[in-house]
């Protein structure tokens, strides 16, 4: 598959209506410590939203709820893959991307054979408080030569100035969500985001 190079992460749905459009693609819906019946219809808003704007949209973690909603794309870290029902996944027809940190949890994502795998943090990340080091631009690169064929998504302290970076060491799609969603005007750097996919697609 063909990732959009401009990968959204946001908290609610309310971000996705806002900012699809001025262009939006890619948007992965990512929400923590909300009640079910919120989280489900946070989901419920989102997929219909992207379906109207034909979007693809990614929910992070609750692949339960995301499948008994008919979404078709799911993000799991590694402590929720562990957990997770990955043939009731395979089931319901639903891609698949996992992050990854070190060799150990690629190994152990490529065995699922997944519609992407994330690398992350390349640079330093205030979103989530991490366990890893930044990996750095290098790093990008090491892993599309391992990924082969993967689509590679790169995360982490991403921002406008920084996404030709990681996009020329090897990466399909840079994910960001703070410097949109922290920005004095989300819809114009948006915008910005889509004309740097745009001139990459």
């Amino acid at each position: 598959m063909t990732l959009d190079p401009f990968y959204l992460i946001v908290d609610s749905a309310s971000w996705i209506e806002r900012l699809l459009p001025h262009g939006l693609r890619l948007v992965q819906l990512r929400i923590k410590d909300k009640p079910t019946s919120e989280i489900r219809a946070q989901i419920i808003q989102a997929r219909d939203l992207c379906a109207q704007a034909g979007a693809t949209l990614v929910i992070n973690d609750y692949w339960q709820v995301a499948i008994e909603e008919g979404c078709t794309f799911i993000h799991l870290g590694q402590e929720d893959l562990a957990e997770a029902d990955l043939a009731a996944i395979r089931r319901a027809g639903c891609r698949l991307g996992i992050s990854t940190h070190d060799e150990s949890e690629l190994g152990t994502a490529l065995a699922h054979r997944p519609a992407y795998i994330a690398l992350g943090p390349v640079f330093p990340t205030t979103l989530k408080q991490l366990d890893w080091a930044p990996q750095g631009v290098a790093r990008v690169g090491e892993w599309k030569k391992l990924v082969g064929n993967v689509p590679l998504v790169a995360i982490g302290g991403l921002n406008v100035q920084r996404a030709n970076a990681v996009l020329d060491a090897g990466a399909d799609s840079a994910a960001v969500s703070t410097d949109v969603l922290g920005h004095p005007d989300p819809e114009a750097r948006t915008r910005e985001w889509v004309a740097l996919s745009r001139a990459r697609a």
